[in-house]
């Protein structure tokens, strides 16, 4: 039986996205592949003082304590000499230059352009996790009107906004297609990614691309839905765990807090979605009573981000069905990425 080995890493991210990769020196098991810096947790310690002193030792970093690094995913991955249980932090404010203290190569790398090779094989789905943004908006056009939500969802791309599932379960299912091919449409022109929730078929039919599952759906599956990406709604870990182990690209957990949407749920805290949130392959988004002042907390507690309806696109809207009329709009939540 192979040793499992407990090791830590980090991704380092700028404010534009890069991300640190480091090529592993002459000497180490697979030399020359490029990897998240870090190393083994060693006897007695955490894995945050791991990663401290791995980052002090190979780059000559120290992450800054106003800001320490985030737990995010957590793989298992088996490699001919060994097993290793794989923690990934996020690290986005350090004090000093990195560079490489062990003669290794060093290369800033963006999600969608990575230009070192080859990659260690365990590091893959992190790149694809990367490509995420930080928050996943959820249209509510029922509520604004079309022709408003449109202007808003415009001025919210226009603005950063990268990830949007279009649930709108009022709507008949002439007017849903209608709206979704629109919502399609102006999300591609920014280069933004739209997931239908739960009908595959108009996902397909109008260009989105991919599906948001309920969490019905999710638990009948026997398989992962063909296409592009995929994301889940989750309550608990049951249904967490079902959403890793069909290789899903996200889940969203719900509900953090009190929501107008769901009154009679009863609110995890952050301190219960960070246990479930924990040591899963997957990113997860928090969901429920949110706003994008809550990015920071939701980060804390291992959450890839934040999912919103009205936060995602402006502040300050009325809850009423019957408002038509379109509030001023704010500054996208920060951060996006």
């Amino acid at each position: 039986m192979l040793e499992m080995l407990e090791v830590v890493a980090a991704v380092i991210l700028k404010p534009d996205g890069q991300f640190l990769l480091a090529e592993r020196p002459p000497g180490k098991v697979y030399a020359g592949y490029w990897e998240f810096p870090g190393g083994k947790v060693e006897a007695g310690e955490t894995p945050h003082d791991a990663l401290a002193r791995e980052l002090h030792e190979e780059l000559g970093i120290e992450v800054d304590q106003s800001t320490p690094a985030t737990p995010w995913l957590t793989r298992i991955y088996t490699y001919p000499h060994a097993t290793v249980h794989l923690r990934f932090f996020r690290v986005t404010r350090w004090h000093g230059e990195a560079h490489g203290k062990e003669s290794q190569r060093l290369a800033w790398q963006a999600p969608d352009a990575v230009t070192v090779a080859p990659l260690l094989p365990a590091n893959g789905p992190i790149l694809r996790a990367l490509g995420l943004p930080g928050v996943y908006a959820i249209t509510h056009a029922a509520e604004l009107g079309m022709v408003p939500f449109l202007d808003c969802l415009e001025q919210a791309l226009s603005g950063g906004l990268r990830l949007i599932q279009v649930r709108e379960t009022g709507l008949p299912a002439f007017e849903l297609e209608r709206f979704a091919a629109q919502v399609v449409r102006l999300a591609h022109v920014h280069g933004a990614r739209v997931l239908v929730n739960s009908d595959m078929a108009l996902a397909r039919k109008i260009g989105a691309d991919g599906v948001h599952l309920k969490a019905a759906q999710l638990m009948a599956l026997s398989a992962r839905p063909d296409v592009a990406w995929c994301g889940a709604s989750t309550h608990n870990a049951l249904e967490l765990a079902r959403a890793a182990e069909l290789g899903l690209d996200f889940a969203v957990l719900s509900p953090v807090k009190p929501t107008l949407s769901h009154t009679d749920a009863l609110p995890l805290g952050w301190e219960t979605f960070a246990a479930l949130a924990a040591g899963l392959p997957l990113p997860v988004y928090a969901l429920g009573g949110l706003s994008g002042a809550d990015m920071a907390d939701a980060r804390r507690a291992g959450a890839h981000g934040i999912a919103m309806q009205r936060g995602a696109f402006f502040k300050g809207l009325g809850t009423r069905k019957t408002r038509r009329v379109a509030p001023k709009l704010s500054s996208p939540p920060i951060p996006l990425s």
